[in-house]
């Protein structure tokens, strides 16, 4: 999961990124700023900003800049001219006002990919373990992170992935609980759910981050239930 933070002083920028961020399953906006100073408590839990450069308080440059360890950063602004300067301050990317949700998503990806590289070069964390899916004649490599849930079709498994249509795969239950059992919980007797992508529960249904619904068998309810307060 990317959790984002944006800084804007134009509420309808705020409200645009809102919505374009809550298309993405695996972006979760953490806080919604109007300043920069309304944002330095949220610095903590966020994987990226977007910033808003010409901003009346502090402009998104000068902050950037005064942060020791700051997260990624995407400016979002009207001036082109800023572009040199924001990725001296090593900025991911850089998104001209107007922009699309195909740009944003871009600056997303781009994001996704500095994320992964930094998690490589400290060493691949024990959360962030890997399944290979035969997939064609090309063998598919999948952070069980990615995962939102495994559904069972008979011998074969619908594997759906975060931002991107599901994998066919051969393969059974067992093969995906065995890799990364702390994670990965069968709820039903067609659905494994990775439970780091559930967004909120009930006593027999469950949300994920996407806004998948899905129903928990009875048989399962409990050591489910038991296994997601644990986390």
């Amino acid at each position: 999961m990317i959790r984002a933070v944006t800084i804007d002083d134009e509420p309808l920028a705020l409200k645009l990124l809102k919505v374009y961020i809550g298309r993405i399953p695996d972006v979760q906006l953490v806080a919604s700023c109007p300043g920069a100073a309304a944002a330095r408590p949220f610095l903590g839990e966020a994987d990226v900003l977007f910033v808003d450069i010409n901003m009346p308080d502090v402009s998104g440059m000068e902050f950037v800049r005064s942060l020791e360890n700051p997260p990624l950063v995407v400016f979002t602004t009207a001036y082109a001219e800023h572009a040199v300067e924001g990725f001296r301050v090593n900025a991911v990317d850089y998104l001209v006002k107007p922009f699309g949700f195909e740009e944003f998503k871009e600056a997303v990806e781009r994001v996704r990919n500095m994320l992964s590289l930094r998690a490589r070069a400290v060493g691949e964390p024990s959360q962030e373990k890997v399944l290979f899916f035969q997939v064609g004649h090309q063998k598919r490599r999948v952070y069980t992170s990615d995962i939102l849930y495994v559904e069972s079709m008979g011998a074969y498994l619908r594997v759906h992935i975060a931002g991107e249509d599901p994998l066919i795969v051969l393969g059974n239950f067992k093969s995906i609980l065995d890799v990364d059992p702390q994670r990965f919980f069968r709820i039903h007797k067609s659905y494994v759910v990775n439970l780091a992508q559930i967004r909120q529960s009930s006593r027999s249904s469950m949300t994920l981050s996407d806004g998948t619904v899905l129903s928990i068998g009875e048989a399962y309810r409990k050591g489910f239930h038991a296994a997601y307060q644990l986390r």
